[in-house]
């Protein structure tokens, strides 16, 4: 049964976050337990959450531009003799009018009833399917759950929640220093109202809306433990959610740090320098970096963290954009003199194939696991007025030593498949992966 967050699924907003960020420069760019084997979905996009303002069009506006562009072109072309061309020099006259012409016999003889603007998003949508894997558009729906999983926040009161086998919404996780963690909330309770209002065999999306749109800062939450009824008051507040986790292995007198990212998020640098800077107090002598399933998310945020790692003579990856290519270097003022292992697989992607080939070529980090997805191309997105967006591959990065890793992935230097046990039985111990670095770094 599928996990979800108050306001949508992890795995839909892991899914929706493979992607480079290419706003800010023009430049590349998913919490329930991690699938290690799990494959992301290709299809991604970029939010715009910067300062830069993005033109936004009604899809019923971006047709008219298109309309009104044909009558110009055909005024134009009247008086000049001229005909209407794009940015190429192709001519796209033609092309327009027949769309135009097929969109009104649409409108005047289906026999039923239309809606307009769900035909031009169908419209748009089909243009884009016919690009590429990652070209898409994503509804308003989709495009906010992107949006709350890249910000690395979400309005709510603090938990993971899913329908059991018997309907009722069943708490699967609490989050740390929210209002539900506060009020003693835990993984198995069982949510029994909403204020007063039953919602014992509610739909999870249903529970979503009533937290998000509520009017009111705080509500009253009935849950069910060990058969007996709770009622808490709740606060509905911003959620950060973590994307960095930290730990430390002593081994053979030796003191092994581990960070585990679980995606490139606003808030990744902040959490990832604060784990680091604490991990170097406790005098580690190697680092793990664990990149395994993390599909991407803000190239700042990648380029955030291997600034902890490089100084700025160490070029971090490069854009190409119509045979010119652009190389980006580091933006840190240290490089750090440590052995470093980097666990990937199947679903580490994007901004996270990014960070792992510099610093495989920059530090010589071994990386150790199962070969990268491979998606090197730049996706830039554009926001419609009703809260719709699309996105559009338009660049493709390579890494620091001018490397395409697009649909070949990252070959690990040590290759290691994810043992059975571990999947049948998730610790540190079955993890197969996790101990070979562990090994690698200590012989």
């Amino acid at each position: 049964m599928a996990k979800k967050t108050e306001l949508e699924t992890m795995e839909k907003l892991k899914k929706l976050s493979l992607y480079i960020d290419a706003d800010k420069k023009e430049e590349p760019k998913e919490d329930k337990p991690i699938d290690k084997n799990k494959k992301p979905n290709k299809k991604a996009v970029k939010p715009n959450l910067t300062k830069k303002q993005t033109p936004t069009f009604r899809k019923s506006e971006v047709v008219i531009l298109m309309i009104i562009t044909v009558i110009v072109g055909i005024i134009f072309g009247a008086i000049f003799g001229a005909k209407l061309f794009n940015s190429r020099g192709e001519k796209v006259e033609s092309e327009l009018q027949d769309f135009i012409n097929d969109y009104q016999y649409i409108i005047d003889n289906y026999n039923g009833k239309i809606d307009k603007e769900k035909l031009l998003e169908a419209a748009l949508e089909g243009m884009l399917n016919e690009l590429d894997d990652n070209s898409i558009f994503l509804d308003k729906n989709d495009a906010k759950n992107f949006n709350i999983n890249l910000k690395g926040s979400y309005v709510g009161i603090g938990i993971e929640i899913f329908n059991n086998d018997k309907g009722e919404i069943e708490i699967n996780r609490v989050f740390d220093d929210s209002s539900a963690f506060k009020k003693g909330l835990k993984a198995g309770d069982i949510i029994v109202k909403y204020n007063d209002e039953d919602i014992s065999k509610m739909k999870v999306d249903e529970f979503v809306n009533k937290v998000e749109d509520s009017k009111s800062k705080t509500i009253n939450l009935t849950y069910k433990r060990d058969e007996k009824l709770r009622t808490v008051k709740l606060n509905i507040g911003e959620i950060d959610l973590q994307s960095v986790s930290t730990k430390i292995f002593n081994k053979n007198g030796k003191r092994v740090g581990y960070l585990g990212i679980s995606i490139f998020a606003s808030n990744t640098v902040t959490q990832f320098k604060e784990q680091f800077d604490k991990l170097k107090k406790e005098d580690i002598n190697f680092l793990i970096l664990d990149l395994r399933s993390n599909s991407g998310g803000y190239l700042v945020a990648a380029e955030g963290v291997l600034s902890q790692f490089l100084d700025s003579s160490h070029p971090i990856y490069q854009i190409q954009k119509q045979n010119k290519t652009t190389k980006y270097y580091s933006k840190g003022s240290k490089t750090v003199k440590m052995d470093i292992a980097i666990l990937v697989n199947g679903s580490t992607a994007s901004a996270s194939e990014v960070v792992t080939s510099a610093l495989n070529e920059q530090l010589n980090a071994v990386i150790i696991g199962e070969k990268t997805y491979g998606k090197g191309t730049v996706q830039e997105l554009q926001d419609l007025a009703d809260g719709d967006k699309f996105k559009l591959t338009t660049k493709n990065w390579l890494t620091s030593k001018g490397n395409w890793v697009d649909k070949k992935g990252l070959e690990p230097n040590i290759k290691v498949k994810l043992s059975n046990e571990y999947i049948n039985n998730p610790s540190d111990a079955n993890d197969n992966q996790l101990q070979t670095a562990l090994k690698e770094l200590l012989k």
